[in-house]
């Protein structure tokens, strides 16, 4: 039992809590005899790898697990007086709604497919407020949302509560579900990677608020946080107690530095150690430029009507960047959410997909004009630069298996290879990555993050490129499985001597892999230097902003 501080009264208990799918033979647990407690205005983190348990394990007190699910064991809700408690599994799901919301509430990892997008995100909270105030008048629920929306530290709270939810940004999004989750006041909050897709800074952010939101819930009695996570550094500087899950069984609990600093369980020691390791090799002397950009800029056409006379001004993504990527060599991209990261890798890649996008400025790859080239010409030279997507899953088509997925480059760049020389290659390839040849006929839903990931570079490395676009590559992966895959990039490149353009909002990551960092902001690029120098001493407010915020979390 993971044990509360003898002050605090326990808020909810988890009691040889079992989560199984399957009978028989087949029977398998995803959560086995769990214990654990979380105190009345206390913060507890429940980290742990995909496939540990932690989404499970936070779903089953709102009785919110799969149909298909079987549950054991007992979840004891405390009631606010402290006289008893009340076993959530054995409650009849009407009583259970009671509490979904106005005691218990959860802010879900996406809040894009968590917010209905057919209604504002003002009308949504106002639904949440009269669920805890069913006679509150239609103004004053009004006024009550927007001033959730102000707490949650939302620009123009009026203004945006009429927004719809693809109208705001990531962190604007996951603050409007922080709003309708506090909404009803509820004594335990449930985050389940309330920070996975956010940018540092915004991260920071968010737990700030979090812990200021608590503070607040002192006069009812404290709020209780339980946090899910596999952020490690974000765990360190939120919780207050820790609780390590692997493949369902809880393997170490206890005060959060106690745990971090000496953990008990080797399965802890590997997951506090797994952060990237920088082991990038030196470039050769007067390595040859793979690409080169200069005043590269993206506009598009605003959304907002000009006057009568004049045309509305184009909204500019990315603002005349200018650099140089050599052989051997990986630039690192960093800034935060809509900074041009991402828009910049596919301007480079000639992906923008949108005619609306007016796209200026020069791209040579391997000393040609990029963007002058015919289509068949460009066509013959994508083989020398790739990508790899941020998301492995959405990027590999569910339709076809791992060898058609491989050899779908060879069928185009070298179509009059025989079946068989196609297949040896594809076998060689995924042998380079850690994969063998019984991964030939699977399909991407089989596999881990992590061995998809790797079934991505094996994809863009089997036509044998020279430069790779990295789009967030490890941003989906367990910190141990970004560890490998960083790993066997950095041994790629060095056999290889490929060039890298990395994209992340990850420091770490950056500072790992990199010889030289490019500062983004408004589409500007506000630094430019050696990795390891522009860390220690950044001359930009804004990047100082940004590794501080790093540091932080």
């Amino acid at each position: 039992m993971s044990k509360l501080d003898s002050n605090l009264q326990a808020l909810l208990r988890y009691e040889n809590l079992c989560i199984s799918f399957g009978s028989g033979r087949r029977e398998k647990f995803a959560v086995k005899n769990l214990n654990l407690e979380i105190g009345v205005g206390e913060r507890v983190a429940l980290v742990g790898e995909s496939g540990s348990g932690k989404t499970l394990t936070a779903l089953a007190p709102l009785r919110l697990e799969p149909e298909s699910a079987k549950v054991s064991g007992k979840i004891l809700w405390g009631k606010k007086d402290g006289s008893s408690s009340v076993d959530l599994l054995s409650l009849p799901m009407q009583e259970i709604r009671e509490i979904r919301g106005r005691e218990i509430a959860m802010v879900f990892q996406e809040p894009m497919t968590a917010l209905n997008p057919l209604f504002t995100v003002g009308n949504q909270i106002i639904e949440a407020v009269q669920i805890y105030q069913p006679l509150i008048s239609k103004s004053d629920s009004i006024d009550a949302a927007i001033n959730l929306l102000k707490k949650t530290g939302i620009p123009e709270p009026e203004r945006r509560f009429h927004s719809y939810p693809h109208q705001l940004s990531g962190g604007q999004r996951q603050r409007a579900m922080i709003a309708m989750a506090l909404a009803c006041k509820p004594r335990l909050l449930i985050a389940d990677e309330p920070t996975t897709a956010l940018d540092v800074s915004l991260r920071l952010q968010i737990l700030e608020l979090l812990k200021e939101l608590q503070e607040e819930s002192k006069n009812d009695g404290g709020m209780g946080i339980l946090l899910i996570t596999h952020d490690l550094n974000l765990v360190k500087h939120f919780a207050q107690r820790v609780a390590v899950l692997n493949q369902g069984i809880l393997m170490e609990s206890g005060p959060t530095k106690k745990v971090f600093d000496h953990p008990d369980d080797s399965y802890t020691r590997a997951l506090v150690n797994s952060s990237p390791v920088r082991d990038i090799a030196p470039l050769i002397p007067l390595a040859p430029v793979l690409l080169k950009t200069e005043e590269l800029s993206v506009a598009y056409p605003s959304a907002e009507s000009g006057s009568w006379f004049t045309k509305a001004p184009d909204h500019k993504v990315l603002r005349k960047v200018s650099f140089a990527l050599k052989q051997g060599q990986t630039i690192g991209v960093i800034g935060e959410s809509g900074s041009g990261k991402t828009t910049l890798g596919m301007a480079i890649l000639g992906l923008l997909g949108d005619s609306a996008a007016e796209v200026s400025g020069t791209v040579d790859v391997l000393g040609d004009d990029w963007r002058t080239l015919k289509p068949s010409e460009r066509r013959a030279m994508r083989s020398s630069l790739q990508v790899i997507f941020q998301d492995p899953f959405g990027s590999l088509s569910p339709r076809m298996n791992v060898l058609q997925i491989v050899s779908e480059g060879l069928d185009v760049h070298f179509p009059k290879l025989t079946s068989a020389e196609r297949e040896s290659r594809v076998i060689d390839m995924l042998k380079e990555v850690g994969l063998d040849r019984s991964a030939l006929m699977r399909y991407p839903h089989e596999f881990s993050g992590g061995q998809r990931q790797r079934i991505a570079i094996a994809r863009a490395l089997i036509l044998r490129p020279q430069i790779l676009v990295l789009d967030e590559p490890t941003s989906a992966l367990d910190v141990s499985i970004q560890k490998q895959v960083l790993s066997l990039l950095t041994e790629l490149q060095k056999k290889y001597n490929l060039a890298y353009l990395m994209i992340s909002h990850d420091l770490a990551v950056i500072r790992a892999m990199s010889h030289e960092v490019m500062v983004l902001k408004d589409g500007k690029v506000v630094e430019f230097g050696d990795t390891e120098s522009l860390i220690k001493h950044p001359r930009q407010i804004y990047t100082k902003e940004l590794f501080t915020a790093a540091e932080l979390t």
